[in-house]
């Protein structure tokens, strides 16, 4: 049974606050699964000095993500994986980025307890990850809307 999540790309404003939270430090590795058309690929990597992977199943996505990429100049920091994240082994991230539905954190909770390793950061915009404690979670007004982000610890986030 595969869930469709639609395409609606996080807000620049709420992926940098989520960083933010996450801590995120140069060099680290963030992961995207379902990372769209890459702007939080971008945003880690020109702001904050880190690495990307992102893991998308739509190949008009990916490719707007490429482009995105390269324009931004940092193909040589990000990794872009044609694939269903459902399928794809999740690399040793230091923080993941979720904007997926809670119905598909909640399926995928698994797949991040089994593959990422303890203390890995996961930051999720205005979706829960059902069965998880967020450390902390904050709202951020951006264009005329409340968005939510959860922040969650593997192996500290179990209820």
């Amino acid at each position: 049974m595969s869930v469709t999540v639609p395409f609606v790309p996080s807000p620049v404003e709420v992926i940098r606050k989520a960083f933010e939270i996450a801590k995120l430090k140069p060099g680290e590795l963030v992961l995207d699964p379902g990372c769209g058309d890459g702007r939080s690929l971008v945003i880690a990597t020109k702001e904050f000095g880190a690495r990307g992977v992102g893991i998308e199943i739509r190949k008009d996505l990916l490719e707007t993500a490429m482009r995105n990429i390269i324009a931004a100049g940092v193909q040589d920091r990000v990794l872009l994986i044609h694939g269903s994240f459902y399928d794809v082994k999740f690399p040793q991230a230091d923080v993941v980025f979720l904007y997926l539905l809670t119905s598909v954190n909640e399926r995928l909770r698994p797949k991040l307890e089994r593959e990422l390793k303890p203390n890995t950061r996961i930051v999720s915009h205005d979706f829960e990850v059902t069965g998880w404690k967020p450390v902390e979670s904050i709202t951020v007004e951006e264009g005329g809307r409340t968005h939510k982000i959860y922040y969650y610890i593997v192996g500290e986030s179990r209820r």
